[in-house]
C-alpha cells in the first residue's frame, strides 16, 4: 500500500487530471484545468498579505462546491483548520484562540457567532465570493499579488490542521503534513479501486477528516468526479443519487441507517442506481445494517476503520476480495500491531490496544508534550481502541478503550451489547452506554430506535439478550427513543450521553 509521495504537491495532482472534477447540488460542473487556476489564483491572494507555510488559515464554509475548493486552495499553500459554521461564539473562541490561526476565510453568510468571534481576537476576517458559472471563486477585498512569491506545501508542511472530538478531555490539535493526507488518499483510493469514471457523492461534512481526505481528496487524486451536496439530508439522498448517478458513497453508521429507513419509498431510484459499492468509517456498522444495506442496493459495503490522527484510513475491507462482516478489514496503509503488557505483537486473537505507524500518520499533537508522551512511543501511535486479529489477519474492533464499561470488575463492550440488540427484528438502532453506580462504579444502560411501525416492551428485549448474552452484561435499562442524539459529524458518542438522557445529574 505505501507509496512515495515526497515530491508530490496537491496542485500537481489536480495538474495530472482533465475532465469533469466537482459539481455542487444545482449541477454546476468544474473542470480539473478551471480547479487548477482557482487554487493559483486563491495562492496569489492570500501571498498578497505574507501568509507563509504552516501559517495557520481557519475556513468556515458550509458543505458544497465553496468548500472543497477553498480546502483544496489553503492546503496547497498554508495551514488550514476547516471549523464547523454551526459552532457558538464560545466554541469560536475557543478553537480559534487555540489554533492561533492567522486568518480566517469565510463567506457572506458567516454566522453572527464567527464574527463575533473574529472580533473579539481581533483576528482577520475575509470571504469569498461564491462560485457560479459566470464567477471564479476568489477571496473578496484580496488582491492578486504581482510578486506571486507563496510557496507550495512540500512534503513535511502541515497543510491540514484538525482538532479531536474532546469527548473525555481537552481537544487535542493533530498536525497533518502534505505525505499524511496524500499517502492516506492514495490508500483508499487504491483500496477501493476507484478509477477516472467513478463519480462519488459526498453527504459527509467537510470539516471533518472523513469528507474531507475519504471523500473528497480521495477522488482528486484518482482523477474521478465528486458531487459536492451541501450536507446530509435524508429527504434529498435519493433525488441526489437519481440526478447524478454517482458510484460511490462513503459516509458513517447513522446517516445509511438514515437512508434505509427511507429506503422502501424509493425503490425505483434504487433498482435504476449505479452504485458500485457504499463504504462506510468513523464508527462502527452493525451487522445488521451491513446485511440491510446490502440487500436494498445489491452493491458490497466495505467497512473501514480511521481516526483524524492517521489521516482517517488506517484498516480496510478490500472491494476485491473477502470482506468479514463485524470486521474492519486489514491493514490498508499504515502497519498495525497489538500492544500488550508493552509488547508488540499480531498473533491472533491476542487482544489489546491498537497500534499503527507510517506515512500517513501525524508526528505527534501540537503543543501537547503530554499527550505526545502518552500516545507515541518508537514511531508507533497508540489509537485507544482495543482490538484483536483473527486466524486469517483481519481486524476486530471491541471499542474505545475509555468507552469500556467496568461494572464491578467485569469488563463490557458496548459494542457487544449493541449488535445483541440490533439482532431483534424489531430494533433499528441500539447505542449501549455506562451510567454511573454508587456500588459497582459503573452499570450499563441502552437507548433503541425501532423500527417503523415496531414495538417492543424493555422486558422483551431483556429476554432476547439473555439470549446471546451473559447475565452482568444485560443492561439495567433501555431506553426507546425517537432518535438517538449524535455529534456534529453524525457519529453517536457514548461518552455523556448518560448525562444527555438525563440518567445523570
Amino acid at each position: 500500500m505505501e507509496k512515495d509521495l515526497s515530491n508530490d504537491s496537491i496542485i500537481e495532482i489536480v495538474r495530472s487530471h482533465t475532465g469533469p472534477c466537482l459539481f455542487n447540488e444545482d449541477g454546476f460542473g468544474l473542470e480539473y484545468q478551471d480547479l487548477v487556476k482557482t487554487i493559483e489564483r486563491i495562492g496569489r491572494q492570500i501571498s498578497s498579505i505574507d501568509m507563509k507555510n504552516n501559517e495557520i488559515c481557519a475556513l468556515v464554509l458550509p458543505n458544497g462546491i465553496d468548500m472543497a475548493i477553498s480546502f483544496l486552495a489553503l492546503a496547497n499553500y498554508v495551514t488550514v483548520s476547516p471549523l464547523n459554521p454551526n459552532y457558538t461564539t464560545d466554541e469560536f473562541l475557543f478553537f480559534l484562540e487555540d489554533l492561533d490561526c492567522e486568518f480566517i476565510i469565510t463567506d457572506n453568510n458567516a454566522s453572527k457567532a464567527l464574527i463575533e468571534a473574529a472580533k473579539q481576537l481581533e483576528i482577520n476576517l475575509f470571504r469569498i465570493d461564491n462560485i457560479t458559472p459566470k464567477n471564479d471563486l476568489s477571496i473578496k477585498s484580496l488582491p492578486l499579488s504581482s510578486s506571486y512569491s507563496l510557496d507550495e506545501n512540500k512534503a513535511n508542511d502541515f497543510c491540514l490542521i484538525l482538532h479531536t472530538s474532546g469527548t473525555t478531555s481537552k481537544p487535542k490539535q493533530v498536525q497533518l503534513s502534505c505525505t499524511n493526507i496524500i499517502s492516506s488518499a492514495f490508500n483508499i483510493s487504491t483500496v477501493l479501486q476507484l478509477e477516472q469514471t467513478d463519480k462519488g457523492l459526498n453527504i459527509m461534512p467537510l470539516f471533518h477528516i472523513h469528507g474531507l481526505i475519504a471523500s473528497l481528496l480521495s477522488s482528486i487524486i484518482t482523477g474521478a468526479s465528486l458531487v459536492c451536496t451541501n450536507g446530509f439530508n435524508a429527504l434529498t439522498f435519493y433525488g441526489n443519487i437519481k440526478k447524478f448517478k454517482p458510484t460511490w458513497i462513503t459516509a458513517v453508521p447513522t446517516m445509511y441507517q438514515a437512508i434505509l429507513s427511507r429506503a422502501f419509498r424509493n425503490k425505483e431510484i434504487i433498482e435504476d442506481a449505479d452504485l458500485r459499492f457504499l463504504r462506510s468509517s468513523s464508527a462502527a456498522m452493525p451487522v445488521a445494517t451491513i446485511e440491510a444495506l446490502e440487500n436494498t442496493f445489491q452493491c458490497p459495503v466495505i467497512e473501514a476503520y480511521g481516526m483524524t490522527e492517521a489521516s482517517h484510513q488506517m484498516a480496510s475491507n478490500f472491494l476485491d476480495s473477502i470482506r468479514k462482516a463485524g470486521s474492519v478489514g486489514k491493514s490498508a496503509g499504515p502497519e498495525i500491531a497489538i500492544f500488550k503488557d508493552n509488547k508488540m505483537t499480531t498473533l491472533a486473537n491476542t487482544i489489546g490496544e491498537i497500534v499503527i505507524k507510517g506515512t500517513n500518520v501525524t508526528k505527534g499533537y501540537k503543543n501537547n508534550e503530554k499527550a505526545n508522551k502518552e500516545n507515541f512511543f518508537n514511531g508507533w501511535f497508540k489509537t485507544g481502541d482495543l482490538g484483536r486479529f483473527d486466524e486469517d489477519g483481519f481486524l476486530f474492533i471491541s471499542g474505545r478503550i475509555k468507552e469500556i464499561i467496568n461494572k464491578g470488575g467485569e469488563k463490557i463492550s458496548p459494542q457487544e451489547v449493541d449488535e445483541a440488540l440490533m439482532k431483534h427484528d424489531a430494533v433499528f438502532q441500539a447505542v449501549c452506554f455506562s451510567v454511573k453506580h454508587k456500588k459497582l462504579g459503573e452499570d450499563i444502560a441502552s437507548a433503541v430506535v425501532l423500527k417503523e411501525g415496531s414495538t417492543v416492551d424493555e422486558k422483551e428485549l431483556k429476554t432476547h439478550l439473555s439470549k446471546s448474552l451473559a447475565t452482568f452484561k444485560i443492561p439495567r435499562q433501555i431506553l426507546t427513543l425517537n432518535e438517538i442524539p449524535k455529534g456534529n459529524t453524525g457519529k453517536i458518542q457514548r461518552i455523556g450521553l448518560a448525562k444527555k438522557l438525563g440518567l445523570e445529574k
